[in-house]
């Protein structure tokens, strides 16, 4: 018998130009469905002062604006998700950022897949514990993180170890 480790919840948001496609917002769905376990969704549409605020730490780069405006210029789709290393698996579908580097190298990704440019590249994550943290409670101010790890992650991490019991 595997044991099961720890869930780890992570941030994945769906960002304006894929949910803009019906076809790759359900795509995308589709394959976050068969990989994690969707703790929260909301849909929602930011205002140009959300987007300066979520993404301060990249005020004075030579993209900041660009990519403010885009992340304030429709809907989009934010998730709260877990599973086992729920970070490092979320990046590793979502691809390499830079949309050209991801039809090459990685083209079965996310990005690769879907993406437009590097500001239009269909998703955003999480990179670390902290930062997973932090964008969660940004997206879902009413989330409770600590809460949710002591009394829904043990239920979910025993599911999941009577689901690989049976499958064995």
């Amino acid at each position: 018998m595997r044991c099961v480790k720890a869930l780890q919840l992570t941030l994945a948001v769906v960002k304006p130009d894929a949910v803009a496609h019906p076809l790759v917002l359900e795509a995308l769905h589709q394959k976050i469905l068969k990989n994690f376990i969707i703790v929260r969704k909301k849909d929602l549409m930011w205002r140009t002062e959300d987007s300066e605020r979520f993404y301060a730490e990249h005020a004075g780069r030579f993209f900041y604006q660009r990519l403010v405006e885009f992340m304030a210029s429709g809907p989009m789709r934010a998730y709260i998700l877990a599973r086992e290393d729920a970070i490092t698996h979320w990046r590793g579908m979502m691809g390499p950022t830079k949309v050209f580097r991801a039809r090459y190298t990685s083209p079965d990704t996310l990005r690769g897949q879907y993406g437009l440019t590097d500001t239009r590249n269909t998703t955003h994550g999480s990179d670390s514990v902290d930062s997973a943290k932090r964008e969660i409670s940004f997206f879902f101010p009413e989330f409770n993180a600590d809460e949710w790890m002591s009394r829904e992650e043990p239920r979910l991490r025993l599911r999941q170890i009577h689901t690989l019991q049976r499958d064995t």
